[in-house]
């Protein structure tokens, strides 16, 4: 009966024992710290850290998929980084809106690796193997560096920073609205709308007064001068410009008039040449009637033979009434040369 009764007891004892273990060794192991993780959180305060040395980044969201499947990859690269001599970091773009902007992130993940402040676009798998590749055959050399205006250190990109990270803030804003308070969506966008409108009017008036102060406005007597200074300026202008066209108007009535004389005084010319050729026509026809006629009375010297003069004679008679102009003939001369003296008068006038 006793033996039965120590049986219990035991059985009771070493289960006690083993639950104090057990509750002493609980928390012992979860008193031990996790792993530490080798990757660097980059936030929009401490990334210029990567102007200097060589560094690697990886921009990501926890909602992300695609982020999520290279989260093991990435940390083994990071682990891996003292052996490679570089550093690895890491960028959420929920958090840090500013830094996806400054370097213009489109795409998830997006890798970027850093030499001494020169950024390069990495667009490997973002596996271990390729990531050391990368490195440790500098294969980033080949690839086009991102320099000038997209440079993430310049200031265009400064300015984008900017506006991410004020876009950033208002999409806070907005779920602070519509997921805390419980406004509905809509109210939200009425009153961002509405403070659009009320922060564009503040800017204006801002302006206008930073112009008040800078810019002096002009005494009255003085703008009245200004002004009149320029009102003669341009009614001396238009002056100018009427007086070039009169002296245009003139000059070409100059030409058209010494065209007009040219012309006459050719004409005129002309008609002279046309007389004096005339003129010789008509002393070449007298001259040719002359000799007709000098001829026809100089025809046999009177001889001694008078019967066969007699003969003669009228054989003679008869060629010289034939050779002898006829005085139609010299009409129908003369009133063509008048015709053409009066054709010639009429193209001189």
């Amino acid at each position: 009966m006793a033996g039965g009764r120590c049986g219990p007891q035991l059985t009771a004892l070493l289960a006690a024992w083993v639950a104090a273990v057990a509750a002493t060794a609980g928390p012992e192991q979860a008193a031990l710290p996790a792993e530490q993780s080798r990757v660097q959180p980059m936030t929009a305060s401490n990334w210029t850290l990567v102007m200097e040395g060589e560094w690697m980044l990886k921009f990501y969201a926890p909602w992300c998929p695609s982020c999520q499947q290279t989260d093991s990859e990435w940390e083994t690269f990071a682990k891996n980084g003292e052996m490679l001599q570089i550093s690895v970091g890491k960028v959420d773009v929920i958090q840090e809106p500013g830094l996806s902007g400054r370097f213009f992130v489109t795409t998830l993940p997006a890798f970027f690796h850093a030499k001494d402040g020169i950024f390069r676009r990495y667009r490997g798998p973002g596996i271990f193997e390729d990531l050391q590749n990368y490195i440790l055959e500098k294969k980033w050399q080949s690839v086009e560096p991102l320099t000038g205006w997209k440079s993430p250190a310049s200031l265009t990109m400064s300015g984008m920073a900017g506006l991410f990270s004020i876009s950033g803030k208002i999409w806070h804003l907005h779920n602070y609205f519509t997921v805390t308070l419980g406004i509905p969506a809509w109210c939200s966008y009425v009153f961002f709308v509405i403070a659009t409108l009320v922060f564009g009017l503040f800017m204006g008036l801002v302006l206008v007064v930073i112009s008040e102060c800078f810019c002096v406005p002009l005494p009255r007597h003085l703008s009245e001068r200004s002004e009149q200074n320029g009102r003669s300026e341009e009614a001396h202008r238009a002056e100018q410009l009427q007086d070039a066209e009169e002296e245009k108007d003139d000059s070409n009535e100059e030409e058209n008039k010494d065209s007009l004389v040219d012309d006459e005084e050719e004409k005129e010319d002309l008609g002279d040449e046309d007389e004096a050729e005339e003129e010789e026509e008509e002393d070449n026809l007298a001259a040719g009637v002359d000799e007709e006629r000098s001829e026809a009375n100089d025809q046999g010297p009177p001889g001694e033979d008078s019967v066969t003069r007699e003969e003669v004679e009228p054989e003679e008679a008869e060629e010289g009434i034939s050779e002898k102009p006829c005085p139609a003939d010299t009409e129908v001369v003369e009133d063509s040369l008048r015709q053409r003296k009066s054709q010639h008068a009429d193209k001189g006038l």
